[in-house]
């Protein structure tokens, strides 16, 4: 049995962009020497300290989240300070990781390897 490598990112005082980039190529399994595209890589992936990540404001008032329900009058819109205020900055990072992952089978498999802690 194939035991899951583990990789640690920490977040404190770097953007939200890098990590995240960071994060969705180690959960690809680019990181490693035997990445191959259509396998699944088991890297579990770790973002600590994501509560000191650096968010400038005006990425926090300007970047919208957008929901659809599918019924008339169901278009969400919250804005980065809302979520984070919200949900924490741990929902900031997994749902831009969630956004540079390629979207096919193995994006929910991925995501499941994905923890972010405060």
């Amino acid at each position: 049995m194939e035991t899951k490598n583990t990789y640690t990112i920490d977040a404190a005082g770097r953007t939200l962009g890098r990590v995240a980039s960071e994060a969705a190529k180690a959960l690809m399994g680019k990181m490693r020497a035997d990445y191959t595209p259509n396998k699944n890589s088991n890297v579990k992936v770790t973002v600590t300290n994501a509560s000191k990540l650096y968010i400038r404001e005006r990425k926090r008032s300007r970047t919208i989240y957008t929901t659809y329900s599918g019924y008339p009058g169901g278009l969400k819109k919250e804005s980065l300070a809302s979520l984070a205020a919200r949900k924490g900055n741990a929902e900031a990072i997994r749902r831009a990781v969630a956004r540079m992952l390629p979207r096919n089978t193995m994006h929910t498999p991925r995501l499941k390897n994905l923890a972010v802690t405060e």
